[in-house]
């Protein structure tokens, strides 16, 4: 069956199964944060769009989004395209998110938070991925030295 002939049924169960949050690029990024040694906080409701990881005493947040979704424009970025059919519909839609995402980072900022925004596309390169996240956050905490065991 043609993508455009799907049953209303149909679509509605690809639409639901898109996920809002632990997306593969979020988890990615939270993994590569973990593996550096941040520690953090997943999707706190209390602040502006619930930002996908918080890290509260740097008083910083990142958003990792979905290219389709938030409307990624970057030159070849494979998922930024807005939709050519049905264009009544996802043009509005997708602009909304465009500017809730404005809203809610202006939000964020004017209660002193840092604000990152890292793309899905940007997930697939875990060396520049790296780099930002570092040059955006700063050192990781050192883990406290192990002990020895006294005899």
């Amino acid at each position: 069956m043609p993508k455009n002939n799907r049953s209303a049924a149909g679509q509605r169960r690809i639409m639901q199964a898109i996920r809002s949050k632990d997306t593969k690029p979020e988890l990615r990024v939270r993994r590569l944060l973990h593996t550096l040694g941040y520690r953090f906080r997943v999707h706190l409701k209390d602040l502006a769009g619930k930002p996908d990881i918080v890290f509260t005493k740097r008083r910083k947040v990142v958003f990792v989004h979905g290219c389709f979704w938030h409307g990624h424009q970057a030159e070849g970025c494979p998922d930024g395209k807005r939709p050519q059919s049905n264009t009544g519909y996802w043009d509005p839609k997708l602009d909304r998110n465009a500017e809730r995402d404005r809203k809610n980072t202006a939000a964020l900022q004017a209660a002193g938070w840092d604000v990152l925004t890292v793309w899905a596309c940007e997930t697939l390169n875990e060396d520049a991925l790296r780099s930002r996240l570092i040059a955006f956050l700063g050192s990781p905490v050192a883990k406290a030295p192990e002990r020895c065991a006294e005899s």
